[in-house]
């Protein structure tokens, strides 16, 4: 579907969050949600007690190569995915993607997993993405932004229909005092950060929520995308830091060379030049 870069997606019902890309990850907690049809499940909180889920979310774009038209260039995935690529369903309920107006049906609701979907356009441009839990997880709601981006950067060299442009972003949505059935349902998930317990503490059998699929069946290990997936992993951010620490002290002990080779040999003092000149 057609559609320009210079409007941005209207955001008359969602509220903008601190949780656009950043070096370091961000712990987001959900606000508040208007939908009326969202039933609160009145159980009994768990005080003291932080459950996070890694979650990342992005867009995948390819070029469409000698298929491409001036409004059809590039077919992308907008989605919301397991950081360790494990079946979201657990939590989520619902993903809301607003995208820009010109397209038919901006507002789209994916109500199973995986949380994506898939157009064709030409433009770049903000999307909006709304996670709805289940009732026994919350009663509020996650927003995220995140810019489409169709085409490489200059250093990435020229565009491939081989090689999609990914840009991915890494968050942990936190519920603090979760609902005993909540936790009970997730304890073993591993999609789910669940917190040491004490020991004796015992909780109620798992009510299943609607719409949660069995663990393991909608995850997203065989997805057809999932060989262009970055790796979130936690050894492989730190390699990433270690490399990045070794770049930056590389560049200042180059940098400190050239301020030395700038400021010359040093000068004698004042003073020497006085003990010379008695001297002789």
């Amino acid at each position: 579907m057609p559609h320009t870069t210079t409007p941005s997606p209207s955001k008359t019902s969602i509220q903008l969050e601190d949780v656009e890309s950043a070096a370091k990850p961000q712990r987001i907690k959900p606000t508040d949600y208007t939908d009326n049809n969202i039933n609160q499940v009145e159980n009994k909180r768990l005080k003291d007690v932080e459950i996070s889920v890694p979650v990342v979310y992005g867009t995948m774009a390819f070029y469409l190569g000698k298929k491409a038209s001036e409004l059809q260039s590039h077919k992308w995935t907008v989605y919301v995915r397991g950081a360790t690529n494990e079946d979201l369903s657990v939590v989520i309920k619902q993903v809301v993607f607003q995208l820009h107006p010109s397209f038919d049906n901006p507002i789209r609701v994916v109500e199973s997993p995986p949380f994506e979907l898939s157009e064709c356009g030409w433009g770049e441009f903000e999307i909006c993405i709304s996670i709805l839990f289940h009732d026994d997880v919350c009663d509020k709601h996650v927003d995220l932004f995140h810019l489409l981006k169709l085409y490489p950067d200059a250093e990435s060299g020229p565009q491939s229909a081989k090689k999609p442009v990914v840009v991915e972003t890494y968050n942990e949505i936190v519920f603090p005092d979760p609902s005993e059935n909540f936790l009970a349902r997730v304890l073993s998930h591993p999609a789910v950060y669940v917190p040491r317990l004490p020991a004796g503490f015992n909780l109620p059998a798992p009510v299943p929520s609607s719409n949660m699929n069995v663990k393991g069946k909608y995850d997203t290990k065989n997805h057809p995308l999932n060989h262009w997936f970055i790796n979130f992993s936690e050894a492989d951010e730190l390699l990433k830091l270690a490399s990045a620490r070794q770049r930056v002290q590389a560049h200042i002990l180059k940098l400190r060379r050239q301020l030395s080779m700038l400021d010359g040999p040093p000068q004698p003092s004042k003073l020497a030049y006085g003990m010379i000149s008695e001297c002789t």
